[in-house]
């Protein structure tokens, strides 16, 4: 599959990784619609980008809401060929804080959002990529999920958010072996410290101080990293089944 091929949904599309990947793959040649929750920021995107770039406010967490957003694509489009899936949370909190134990309600919203979401939007591309006409290779789509190096070495802090992202790791293979049959690659990156929103919260010199703890190159990961590598997936027909780290060799410390 190539980029000016690609028409492709990207969730949490309007910023960070996924803003990323909506910009590369319209630089490519192809149509992107954005999921997302933050209207303003997508349309800014969408009056930088132009007409191959649509926007479909949507809780990746519904089973409506993700519906709606693919039928608005394929209506759009004319149909989907690449899922990614970089909407998340990265809320912290200890099993047991000076307020007592982590309220099951935050354990469950990191899940629902970050492993359900992603699944939810794996579910319902996937029904519409088997229709695709298959390519030389006998392709219909790509999916690309985003986990986490925390997935691996989640930190104290970290049990929801390791949680989730591990069960977007775990999935990847069952998902890979299934989506076989349908002419489907499922891929999943595993970032490690990137420049996103979810770090832009923290002041300039903790920022650098943690870009330093990455070997190399020793800084924060730039979002259009993580789309090169959404583009090499997309575009390399034996990417499958696979958890690739992008992290500079970082192996999280307890703390």
């Amino acid at each position: 599959m190539k980029m000016k091929d690609c028409i492709a949904v990207v969730t949490g599309g309007a910023s960070g990784l996924g803003e990323a990947c909506v910009r590369a793959i319209v630089e490519g040649g192809g149509k992107a619609a954005i999921f997302d929750l933050q209207a303003d920021r997508a349309g800014a995107l969408i009056s930088e980008l132009g007409s191959n770039v649509i926007f479909a406010n949507t809780d990746v967490t519904s089973d409506e809401s993700v519906q709606a957003a693919i039928s608005k694509t394929v209506a759009a489009f004319g149909g989907i060929n690449v899922a990614i899936n970089c909407a998340g949370v990265g809320d912290p909190a200890k099993v047991l804080s000076k307020k007592g134990p982590m309220p099951l309600s935050f354990f469950n919203r990191v899940v629902q959002i970050n492993l359900v979401g992603t699944f939810n939007v794996i579910r319902l591309a996937v029904e519409q990529m088997v229709k695709n006409a298959p390519n030389e290779n006998g392709e219909k789509g790509v999916i690309i999920n985003t986990a986490s190096a925390a997935a691996f070495d989640g930190q104290i802090g970290q049990p929801a958010y390791s949680a989730s992202k591990a069960g977007v790791v775990g999935m990847t293979l069952p998902l890979a072996r299934e989506c076989a049959d349908y002419g489907v690659r499922v891929m999943t990156i595993a970032p490690g410290l990137f420049n996103t929103p979810m770090l832009a919260i923290l002041p300039e010199a903790a920022r650098e101080a943690l870009g330093k703890m990455v070997p190399f190159p020793s800084r924060l990961g730039n979002p259009s990293e993580f789309a090169m590598l959404c583009r090499h997936i997309i575009e390399n027909p034996m990417l499958n089944g696979e958890v690739i780290r992008l992290d500079g060799a970082i192996r999280m410390a307890a703390r």
